[in-house]
């Protein structure tokens, strides 16, 4: 099942029973960034806060198991899932292996998602441990930085065991939350998620897009 075909499908809440968000810490706002930021402002999350239908619980994997500031981390040699088999590190920019923390962070942020009952999960994308759709292969701050299709090792771990993980750039999967969470919102057809996007086909111009 497509994410917009899960995302139909959601129960329409109410203020008694809303529905049950994970968020990356981050983009709610909190500044628990590398940098002590909130790694800027995306609007298209900060919406989902608006809604008294929805139960928003944050969290940020990084800062669980390194703190605010830290280095910025990148998968080295696999996915987020690959990280979760043994077969991809997680390295430091200064090449800490932060591998053993990380897994750590993802298992607290599945443990969050069962105890919360999470419906459906809204990450920072392009994030060595959040992200959904795009990260780094290898460090983001080499002279010829390389993006590869796939997940970060939190949002792998959600994957894996069953929970729907969106980004904060999969704005047509977003449209169809807000109508979800909004009876009176209506959706906008133009809007398309981010693999649908003209810099994501070009770069990953073989690549044919599935749910992972």
């Amino acid at each position: 099942m497509t994410d917009i075909e899960y995302l139909k499908k959601l129960r329409s809440p109410t203020k008694g029973n809303p529905l049950r968000v994970l968020m990356s810490a981050c983009l709610s706002g909190i500044t628990c960034g590398w940098d002590s930021t909130a790694n800027g402002e995306y609007p298209s999350a900060l919406k989902i806060l608006q809604y008294d239908t929805v139960k928003v619980v944050t969290f940020c994997p990084e800062e669980f198991s390194y703190g605010t500031p830290r280095e910025m981390s990148d998968i080295h040699g696999g996915t987020g899932f690959d990280v979760l088999e043994g077969k991809a590190k997680v390295l430091s920019e200064s090449g800490k292996d932060w591998t053993e923390g990380m897994i750590k962070a993802s298992e607290k942020m599945l443990e969050i998602a069962k105890d919360g009952d999470i419906e459906i999960a809204v990450l920072m994308d392009i994030s060595a441990a959040c992200g959904s759709q795009v990260i780094y292969d290898g460090n983001r701050f080499s002279e010829n930085k390389v993006y590869q299709i796939g997940a970060g090792v939190a949002a792998a771990q959600l994957l894996r065991n069953g929970f729907k993980v969106i980004s904060q750039r999969d704005y047509a999967s977003l449209e169809i939350l807000y109508s979800k969470i909004d009876p009176t919102h209506q959706i906008d057809t133009n809007k398309i998620d981010h693999h649908e996007n003209k810099w994501y086909k070009e770069y990953f111009k073989t690549y044919k897009h599935t749910t992972l």
